[in-house]
């Protein structure tokens, strides 16, 4: 199963330099999201300013999202986070209809086998019970299920320390993240946007708000909004306007492993409480985790710890499932969260002290699957002035300056 993920890593092609010496709106960034607030932005009814996005890396070899597991789940503890996955789900299977019925663009899949969590703690088995029940009121399908339960729809797991779990099998799974990633972009660019191959050196201020950003080759371009779409790199592009953000680059290491005996039925996500995290892949398997010193990566760094298979995905693998005794993986990858250190959740909107400074940030992994709603409710913010589909403002990025969290327990 080839993937975004997998994307080679290819030469960019040169340096360039926009059409326009002026446009209403810079994208700092040109990945999912860069490309999902461009997309939507050419869907606001009434809005007609040009927008540019500058993206560093065009083949994208490096972007979190082309290492994304393309997963979405409705399995959170909070209500803004759930109604965000389901605008995603509905997106995903109407996918041709947003992207205007245009018989080109391929439907896509969601292939619903479902997060699986395993409480081993009573503590754990009673705040996976909480979240069920605050999302079955929003219309998820979730269900609490003991120990015995598990067993029986699935007998091929090891479950002497496991006490509960929760599951969902509608609208959680996988789908093709690398297809919609590449349908925002393509769109985008046929409704109007302009996308370039350069490298933002600078982001000059007048007071309290933003009046160009520099290139790298001393281009200088005017904008009246600047948005802040660079993954991991959310900081570096934050203090070049003056302004702070807690997102840094943290490593988190993929497996895909063949299995000498496999099942005989789709393996749901399984979120084990080891940290480790394993589901189907085709006709292989997917496994992934942090590392057990969950440092800040430099940005340029992805090097492979090929000891983590050894020492923390394999045992829990095989423990949780002995039929994975035997197994031999085939691909593996490392790839960068943006991460939130302050609580692993978005931060979103105008900075207060320069508000026409915008930031799209600090997924922590949930990313992809919330880039359809997040990036509409992005571009509303900029059309007109508010979020109007859904209300955003718990994910504020101001926030973080006053050291106040969104909670969030469903955190993989």
């Amino acid at each position: 199963m080839v993937t975004c993920r997998q994307i080679t890593h290819r030469k960019a092609p040169a340096m360039q330099t926009p059409s326009r010496t002026s446009y209403d709106v810079i994208i700092i960034g040109g990945a999912i999201y860069g490309s999902s607030v461009a997309w939507w932005l050419t869907q606001m009814a009434g809005f007609d300013g040009t927008v540019l996005v500058v993206e560093r890396d065009p083949t994208y070899s490096f972007a979190s999202t082309s290492h994304t597991n393309s997963c979405i789940r409705q399995q959170f503890s909070n209500a803004t986070n759930i109604k965000v996955s389901q605008f995603g789900a509905q997106f995903i299977r109407n996918f041709r209809d947003f992207m205007g019925g245009n018989p080109e663009v391929p439907n896509l899949t969601l292939q619903s086998f479902g997060y699986l969590y395993l409480a081993d703690t009573p503590e754990f088995a009673g705040a996976l019970k909480q979240s069920q029940a605050v999302q079955q009121a929003l219309g998820a399908a979730t269900r609490h299920m003991s120990r015995d339960e598990i067993a029986a729809a699935y007998p091929f797991y090891q479950l002497d320390d496991i006490l509960a779990g929760n599951h969902n099998l509608v609208d959680e799974g996988y789908f093709d993240g690398g297809t919609m990633f590449d349908w925002f972009k393509r769109s985008a660019r046929a409704n109007g946007v302009e996308y370039i191959h350069a490298e933002v050196s600078a982001i000059n201020r007048d007071g309290d708000a933003v009046q160009s950003v520099t290139l790298s080759d001393g281009t200088q371009v005017a904008c009246g909004t600047v948005v802040n779409a660079s993954g991991p790199r959310a900081a570096a592009t934050a203090r070049m306007a003056g302004l702070d953000i807690p997102v840094v680059p943290r490593k988190r290491y993929t497996f895909i492993f063949d299995a000498a005996q496999p099942l005989d039925c789709d393996l749901p996500l399984t979120i084990d409480p080891s940290g480790v995290h394993f589901r189907t892949d085709g006709k292989y398997y997917m496994a992934g985790c942090p590392p057990e010193d969950d440092y800040d990566a430099p940005y340029d760094d992805f090097t492979f710890d090929h000891s983590i298979w050894e020492t923390k995905v394999w045992p829990a693998v095989a423990s949780r499932v002995p039929q994975f005794e035997a197994v031999k993986v085939i691909n593996e990858w490392v790839g960068h969260y943006a991460y939130n250190t302050l609580d692993q959740n978005a931060l979103l909107g105008r900075a207060d002290s320069c508000p026409n400074f915008i930031f799209v940030n600090g997924f922590s992994g949930h990313g992809l699957q919330q880039s359809p709603a997040i990036g509409r409710g992005i571009a509303e913010l900029i059309a007109y002035g508010e979020y109007r589909s859904l209300d955003l403002a718990a994910f504020d990025v101001n926030r973080a300056a006053r050291n106040e969290s969104f909670l969030e327990t469903a955190i993989i």
